[in-house]
């Protein structure tokens, strides 16, 4: 039966039934192909360019078209929100992890790198973000996925592994890593009729280089890392979201309104690119790059379906879970 849209297969649909499968669907299917046929993305021309070759520069677009999302129309309490996000899910995470990294090494613990540790653990599903404070928060929180498009991409990876000598990361590499993001930012507030013709590139741009990434991934490596990449999933929604709570309950005072928080305890799908990103940016991270990609799509889909999860439960024992659709006016709530 044909899909209602006109669609013979609804590939596209199905696909996003998956949290993260616009990602992992053409990851697995990458993967499938490197591992099996890897000489029939050999042939050349625009097949190697775009099935294998892709990854960096639809990475670079991707980067750039988030940013012109972001506008410099935010309220203080939006910036609030921003802040309190970025602080329990990058900024904390990140010198925790940097820390373990200074006893342990760059191998991590249990077959977990630190840079699988740093690239699951620094960012957040923006998406899903918007999907969850749409229906149970206010418009600061809806407006903090600023926080995701900071954070979303390789740049706080770099950043922890190069300010901490764990590798040794170029000052020009950091700085490439956010030219793309920051041009994006100035281009989006400049003419806004850019920002709307680039806000569907993610969902272009996605897939091809979620195929591009996955040709580079042995299925040995997701077979060894994938068990331990729906442990790190597992963890990671309740640490990461919980500071994220603690941010919002002891800095925001939002009081039984905090388990918001805990929908930024969540993977970004483009997270997966980011062991690839600092394998190129220093080859020392070569050997960690594969299990961690393998680790990290784990990651995203375990984190995806936990978050939400976690979220309704808690705000429900709260006596919250109705959905604050207004902002007027919104007082403050008692701790």
């Amino acid at each position: 039966m044909s899909d209602p849209g006109g669609s013979a297969i609804p590939m596209f649909k199905v696909m996003n039934r998956l949290p993260g499968g616009l990602m992992l669907v053409p990851l697995v299917l990458g993967s499938l192909v490197g591992t099996f046929a890897p000489g029939a993305l050999e042939i050349g021309s625009f097949t190697t360019a775009l099935f294998k070759d892709s990854a960096m520069p639809l990475i670079a677009l991707l980067i750039f078209a988030t940013g012109t999302q972001v506008t410099m129309r935010t309220g203080g309490p939006v910036l609030a929100t921003t802040g309190v996000v970025l602080l329990g899910k990058s900024v904390i995470p990140g010198l925790l992890i940097i820390a373990l990294g200074m006893v342990v090494g760059p191998e991590g613990l249990l077959g977990v790198s630190i840079l699988a540790l740093l690239a699951a653990a620094t960012n957040a599903n923006g998406g899903l973000w918007l999907a969850i404070t749409g229906q149970y928060g206010r418009e600061r929180d809806r407006g903090a996925y600023i926080a995701g498009a900071v954070n979303d991409g390789p740049f706080f990876t770099l950043l922890f592994i190069g300010a901490s000598g764990l590798g040794q990361i170029p000052f020009l590499a950091l700085l490439a890593a956010i030219v793309p993001f920051i041009l994006g930012v100035i281009v989006g507030n400049v003419d806004a009729q850019w920002r709307e013709t680039l806000k569907p590139v993610p969902s272009i741009v996605i897939p091809f280089f979620a195929f591009a990434l996955g040709t580079g991934i042995d299925l040995a490596d997701v077979a060894s890392g994938g068990l331990t990449g729906v442990v790190l999933g597992v963890l990671i929604t309740p640490i990461t979201g919980s500071l994220v709570y603690l941010g919002y309950r002891l800095l925001l005072r939002r009081g039984a309104e905090s388990p918001i928080g805990f929908a930024a305890g969540t993977t970004s799908g483009n997270a997966v690119a980011t062991p690839a990103v600092v394998a190129a940016a220093d080859p020392s991270f070569q050997a960690y790059a594969g299990a961690a990609t393998s680790q990290v799509a784990a990651c995203v889909l375990v984190s995806a379906l936990l978050a939400p999860l976690m979220v309704s439960w808690l705000l429900k024992r709260s006596g919250t879970a109705a959905t604050v659709r207004s902002e007027e006016p919104e007082e403050e709530v008692a701790p």
